[in-house]
This record gives C-alpha cells, structure tokens and sequence, in this order.
C-alpha cells in the first residue's frame, strides 16, 4: 500500500517539475505502473480493502459456523445467543482458531443476510453511590414441570455495575426485589432510575414531573431513594440495566431453565449474579472486577435501614365458603369472617387477610391460576353443625393430622358415630390448642381406646388437675370439713384393672 507520502512526491515530480513517469519510477523506486496509476487516478491516497480474508483455522468449520449463525437468526429474539455464545460451542465441537475470525466471518455473515445497525447514544457517568437503575423483564423456564413466564426485576449499581435479578412482577413484589437487592448491597443509592411503570407511576406530565404510587412513594421514602423517572421511549437513559437484561436472559436463561420454586430460582439467580460479579472485568476499571469496585463502593450507599411492609392492599368480599378471592386464586379464611368484607394484604411469599384490624387467615401464596388454598382448621367451627361434611368436604380431602390424631381418626372410621366424634375432637383444638389434643390422643391410644368421650375426660382433667388429698386433723373435725367427693379417681381404679 502506497503511502500518503510517496503519493504526494510522485504528483510533484511530474506536475511541478516535469518529470516524465520513467524518471519518477527511476528516483523514487517503485514501478511505472504505480506511477502511472497515481498520476491517471488524481487520488491524493490509496485505501486497500482485503477482498478475500485468510482463515487458515476457520476454514473446515465455516460451514459449521455458518449453520450456528442460520439457527441462531431463526430463534425468537428471546432465545438468540449472544456471538461469544457461538463461539464457545464452536471451541466446544473441536475449533481451536480465535474469536476474532469468528467475529469476522459472522460480520460478513449479517452484511450479507441484511442485519441492521444500531443507533448512537449518549454515554453516562454516575459516581459511586448515586444512582441504581430498575428495570423488568420477561423470562420463560421450567417451573415444577411446566412452562412459566417469570418477570424478572433488575437492580444495578451504576457505578460499579453490581447487578440483582428477582423474578415476578407486581407492586408487592416490586417492594421484595428492593427489599432482596438492598439488603445484598447492604445499602442503597441516593436516586433510583427508573421506566414509567404502572407499579410506580400513576401518571406523567411534561419534563420530568410525575405522580409517583402512594406506595411506591412510601417504600423510596424509607429506604431514603429519590425516584427519578425515564423520559417515556429513551431507554438509553437507563442503558446499564437495559443491557444486564439482555446479559441475564443470554448468560442466565438460555438454555430454559428447570426449578421446582420460586424460591429455589431466586437462590440460583443471586449465586449466579454474584458469581459474574467476581469473574468478571469492570468495564471501565479494567484492573478490578465488578465484585471489587463493588466493594469499594459499599461505604457511599445509604445504609440499608431493613425490611419495608411491603404489601400491595386490596379489598375484597368473602363467600359462604369462607373462600376469598385474589390474583385469580382463592384462600380460605376463618368461618366466623363470612358476610363482611375483608382486605387482603398481599406480599411476595405470602397472603394475610384481615378483618376489623385482626388476622383472619394467613397463607404460603399461590403464583398458578385457579388454585384453591384451604386452611382446614378454618372449617371445623363448621363442622359442630355439619359433621358429615367431614367425609367429602373439600378442604378435609388429605388432611394430614399429628400421628396420634390421625391414628384415632383411622380407628373411628370404623364406628357408626365415628365421624361425629372425630368432629368432637377437632373442636376441642379450637379451645384446648393442637399439642393438648395430640397429648390426650396419645394417652388414650397408650391405654387401648379411641373414644371421643375418653379423650374429652381426659382433656378436661388436665385442664382442672386433681385437687391434693385432703388432711383431717381435730381442728378441722371440730370445723366439720366434709372430705371432697373426687369422681375422676374411678378412672384411676379402671386403669389399675
């Protein structure tokens, strides 16, 4: 390639001096036809362009390659890997070349197939504790067997790029991921950069000026986070967490995962995000890891000042059932709360509903459609007056009792009468409590019975325990006390028999 130089030179020889192309090619050493070139073109340079790329490694795997990218393009946005991705599988199947005639090869490939450029953005710079980002996304995985959409939230330091994934998306549950992320960071920023989501905003004005959630308000002002919201389409305001969603969904969800919970999902998801933390590179401190610049910037967080009641309020009725529904799911809740309205405070993990400032009923949380939740202890003040219920009703179908309790019910099973007593015994854990009950069932299985009126009697002296044996002296005869007749003692005889 000729340089600028050389170009220059042979212009002036012939222009300005009047040399003919066989003396410039003579002074300057390089041939006439490069000096012919130059002068015939009038080009000042000359850019060489590689027509062909040398791949002395690729070669045997182009086609390869090629079917990768053909089946990569063919896959939902969702599920596309990212070109590091292909690469690694490449070098998995034996390719032992570099990355960057991957790059190259798959360049030529998208030019070819039409692929689109992106647009220009402004960078950002934030310093260590002012901001995080948030931000949601869609995820599709194996949850106890079948397919599931998580909605995934994102937390991310701006400064040192720590990042934090939850899954599910609600307003409760937007309080849980701050909540999860918080309490790992140990602290919070001062501002938090956020989209126009409905959990969050009620309405935007012009600028910057919007009317945040009640709730949402309550929860930044106790974790002292001033909220900030995106100008509605200019993603690139909170361009971090915009591509950690696309990092998580290409490093963490492909291919679909397969859990048994949420709960197991959300542990793998927090040892994942800080295990690319500690692997990998700042992308400005390229000295540090993202675990380490982290770390440094844990002392200028706000410290985290713990869990914020993060519930999401509704009102709700309650059917003769005594079922409440919420969130296309329904909960049982105590007999005596039928006929009034209740409000159901719904958290992440759990739901609790409330009736004129008590708690009457409190559930693990149903994330299915359709699902009915009993509590079947909320039913047996029904049964004292439908003990056949006890047979077919819904709640009751495996009810799994205390072992004692369970092996009298079994026994009674077996008596005509058998039901309505077991329903005699279920009453008394409404007044006695569940470990009384289970003490006295066991007693009575030690001596050979199952009878409910055995199990009542046996309740009921040690709920009034035996009275010490009464001691006659003369002053007490001079009082005429009168021994105390005590009817529990012909257990007692009975026992010894």
């Amino acid at each position: 390639m000729l340089v600028v130089e050389t170009i220059a030179r042979i212009r002036r020889e012939h222009f300005v001096k009047g040399k003919t192309i066989k003396e410039i090619a003579r002074d300057l050493k390089v041939s006439r036809n490069t000096v012919r070139k130059v002068l015939r073109s009038g080009e000042t340079s000359f850019e060489y362009e590689r027509v062909v790329q040398p791949r002395p490694k690729l070669g045997q795997w182009t086609n390869e390659l090629g079917r990768l990218l053909s089946a990569n393009a063919a896959k939902t946005s969702r599920e596309q890997l990212t070109l590091i991705r292909i690469f690694e599988e490449l070098r998995g199947q034996g390719y032992d070349g570099s990355y960057d005639a991957v790059r190259r090869y798959a360049r030529r490939w998208a030019k070819e197939h039409g692929e689109a450029t992106a647009a220009a953005y402004v960078p950002l710079s934030f310093a260590p504790g002012e901001a995080y980002q948030f931000d949601w996304s869609h995820e599709i995985v194996l949850l106890n067997g079948g397919t599931v959409t998580v909605k995934v939230a994102h937390v991310r330091l701006c400064h040192s790029r720590m990042l934090f994934a939850y899954p599910r998306e609600s307003q409760e549950m937007v309080f849980d991921a701050h909540d999860r992320a918080f309490a790992l960071f140990k602290g919070a920023c001062r501002r938090g950069i956020y989209d126009n989501m409905k959990t969050a905003v009620e309405a935007v004005f012009v600028g910057k000026d919007r009317q945040y959630n009640r709730r949402f308000l309550q929860m930044c002002s106790h974790h002292l986070v001033e909220p900030v919201a995106c100008t509605p389409a200019s993603g690139w305001e909170k361009g971090q967490v915009e591509n950690q969603v696309g990092l998580v969904r290409e490093r963490f969800f492909t291919p679909r995962l397969r859990f048994r919970s949420y709960e197991e999902l959300n542990a793998w998801l927090l040892d994942k995000c800080i295990a690319y933390a500690k692997a990998h590179r700042h992308p400005e401190l390229a000295e540090q890891t993202i675990w380490e610049v982290f770390e440094a910037e844990r002392p200028k967080l706000v410290p985290y000042v713990g869990r914020f009641d993060g519930f999401h309020a509704v009102p709700a009725s309650v059917s003769k059932t005594c079922l409440v529904r919420f969130d296309n799911n329904k909960y049982s809740v105590v007999a005596s709360a039928v006929g009034r309205p209740v409000e159901v405070h719904a958290y992440a993990d759990r739901i609790v509903i409330r009736q004129d400032g008590r708690i009457v009923a409190e559930h693990s949380r149903a994330f299915g459609r359709g699902e009915t939740v009993y509590d079947p202890w909320h039913y047996v003040p029904v049964l004292a007056r439908k003990p056949g219920a006890l047979r077919n009703g819904a709640p009751f179908k495996d009810w799994v009792l205390p072992a004692a309790m369970e092996r009298v019910r079994r026994r009674l099973a077996t008596v005509d009468d058998g039901g309505r007593q077991m329903v005699d015994i279920l009453t008394a854990v409404l007044t006695d409590g569940l470990p009384a009950v289970e003490a006295a069932c066991t007693e009575a299985i030690a001596e050979g019975v199952h009878s409910a009126d055995v199990i009542l009697n046996i309740l009921a002296r040690r709920r009034n325990p035996e009275p010490p044996p009464t001691i006659f002296t003369p002053a007490a005869l001079t009082l005429r006390h009168a021994p105390v007749a005590d009817c529990a003692r012909y257990d007692n005889l009975r026992r010894t028999v």
